[in-house]
């Protein structure tokens, strides 16, 4: 499906002046949680390392749980409520906090390795 498509969006994780990863977001997931993240779109800020299993990005965005969960397979992306994160795994993990899934990394989940912590850090819609 495109990125206009009502269930999938199209978002791109750019870690700036080193890489740009393809996600999707599904709003099946977490229907609300969703629909307000593509709202809020783009989000900026800075990489911060999820122990040795992924990267999250802190955002303005506030909403609660929605279908949370604690284990996530390698190129989940979900997000964490208490810290208005974004969390992208590029390895299979179980965490330590209830997260809601909200979606996919379609390419380049192994480039998450080359993120160092405070790398500016952009999530926008794909616009094509």
């Amino acid at each position: 499906m495109d990125s206009g498509s009502v269930s999938k969006s199209q978002v791109i994780l750019e870690i700036k002046g080193k890489i740009k990863i393809k996600c999707e977001l599904k709003r099946h997931l977490s229907p609300s949680l969703v629909g307000t993240i593509i709202r809020s779109l783009p989000v900026t800020g800075t990489i911060h390392i999820l122990g040795t299993s992924g990267v999250y990005v802190e955002s303005h965005i506030e909403s609660g749980g929605e279908r949370t969960r604690n284990e996530f397979k390698k190129g989940d992306i979900a997000f964490l409520s208490v810290g208005h994160a974004f969390c992208f795994f590029h390895k299979d993990t179980k965490v330590g906090k209830d997260l809601t899934p909200i979606g996919k990394i379609l390419e380049g989940v192994d480039e998450l390795l080359n993120a160092s912590s405070g790398d500016e850090v952009s999530i926008y819609c794909d616009a094509g």
